[in-house]
């Protein structure tokens, strides 16, 4: 559908055509940055002192600074494919851009700044995109998608629960809030990797597309919307632990079924392919150790989270932008050799962040170290090796 006249579209800049190209680009920039004042701050080699405390800080931002960015970018791209109606470009990707980047700034400067300055502005930011997202949704009324609006605007509920956390000095609220976000970006990956895991195995190996099991699908997520549901409401306070790690073990084994079926096997000579499916299976990892940790396991709650965030997450945004900068950009899907460096690398940061931890707790600090610097460089390769692909206008000379 020609959704834009090609003579508009040369007169903005490349990087305002699609909502891919500035949120990956700076989303990508800023995690790197982020991560690497992290790791100062944890070496003892600067003294970090952003908005609330460098906890916070950390927490926060990983989650509703780099992986909203990404999300967003996805969401605002798609929609252009999912409707055929012109998707936020110029002024308006210009506008959601600066206010996601302020927010940046203001929670790492900010911190004599009051609360309600930093959280009003950082707060806006999902619900003016749920706006666009919802706009082209509803006018062609396309029901199938519209449930992403609320699932932002729940997303930014979880965001605000960190403020009033830190407003009443309540850090139970601040780990309610971060966590909450962690569950229903899971579900997020969960419902969106179904979608196109299948489609892009077939099409990546030449092999016959792998149908769903409708039943167990609905189950799958079924579960993880529970365990979204009972932490948001903090039910799992006052649910026997046995409860707990039963619902986590059946949520693990059902999405493991999912994954098994998808056939990562078959995906080994393409990178795209395994990366994505690697960036999968933490998921089913990760809810295997908080059901694991419900038992009694001497399994630590940063432990099981971070097999969902530095595994699943890191793993998937990588391999999804990788994905998407190329198909939105006209290329084809060949991304550059040192991108698989770049996979592994992501990869080494989560099983060091994790796994090693885990194994080897007497050398925390070194596998800490190790974790950020495996992020820093892969997420260094994608930012040197795309910043062409999202800058520059599209390969084949159309549009966006």
């Amino acid at each position: 559908m020609q959704i834009t006249d090609l003579a508009t579209e040369q007169k903005l800049l490349p990087l305002l055509r699609q909502a891919f190209r500035p949120m990956f680009l700076f989303g990508a920039i800023f995690s790197t940055v982020a991560m690497l004042l992290w790791g100062l701050a944890l070496a003892g080699q600067i003294k970090l002192t952003p908005f609330a405390n460098v906890l916070f800080w950390h927490s926060h931002e990983m989650l509703f600074g780099f992986v909203s960015a990404i999300v967003i970018g996805f969401l605002l791209t798609a929609v252009q494919n999912w409707t055929g109606l012109r998707a936020p470009h110029g002024n308006s990707l210009l506008f959601i851009s600066l206010l996601w980047l302020s927010a940046r700034l203001l929670l790492l400067f900010g911190q004599d700044l009051p609360l309600y300055l930093v959280a009003s502005v950082d707060l806006s930011f999902l619900p003016v995109c749920a706006y666009l997202l919802a706009r082209p949704l509803i006018q062609v009324g396309q029901q199938r998608n519209l449930f992403f609006v609320p699932v932002l605007l729940l997303l930014t509920t979880c965001n605000a629960l960190m403020y009033i956390g830190v407003y009443t000095e309540r850090y139970d609220f601040v780990q309610l809030g971060s966590q909450n976000a962690v569950w229903l970006i899971t579900l997020l990956m969960a419902i969106v990797g179904g979608r196109v895991l299948p489609m892009f195995t077939a099409n990546g190996t030449q092999t016959k597309k792998v149908e769903p099991i409708l039943w167990l699908d609905r189950l799958a997520l079924a579960s993880l919307w529970l365990i979204f549901v009972v932490h948001f409401f903090a039910l799992n306070r006052y649910l026997p632990t046995a409860t707990l790690s039963a619902l986590f073990a059946v949520s693990a084994i059902l999405t493991s079924w999912r994954c098994l079926r998808w056939k990562i096997w078959i995906t080994f000579k393409v990178p795209l392919l395994w990366s994505l499916h690697l960036a999968y299976w933490c998921i089913p990892l990760g809810l295997a150790l908080y059901s694991a940790r419900y038992a009694g396991f001497n399994i630590s709650n940063s432990i099981a989270l971070h097999a969902l965030t530095a595994g699943a997450m890191g793993n998937m945004i990588l391999s999804m932008m990788a994905r998407v900068s190329l198909g939105h950009s006209g290329r084809m899907l060949k991304p550059h050799a040192v991108m698989s460096l770049a996979f592994l690398l992501v990869l080494a940061a989560a099983v060091s962040r994790t796994a090693l931890i885990w194994l080897f707790p007497s050398h925390t600090m070194q596998w800490l170290w190790l974790g950020v610097g495996g992020w820093i460089l892969a997420y260094l390769l994608y930012v040197l090796v795309y910043f062409p692909v999202l800058t520059t206008p599209r390969a084949d000379g159309r549009p966006g």
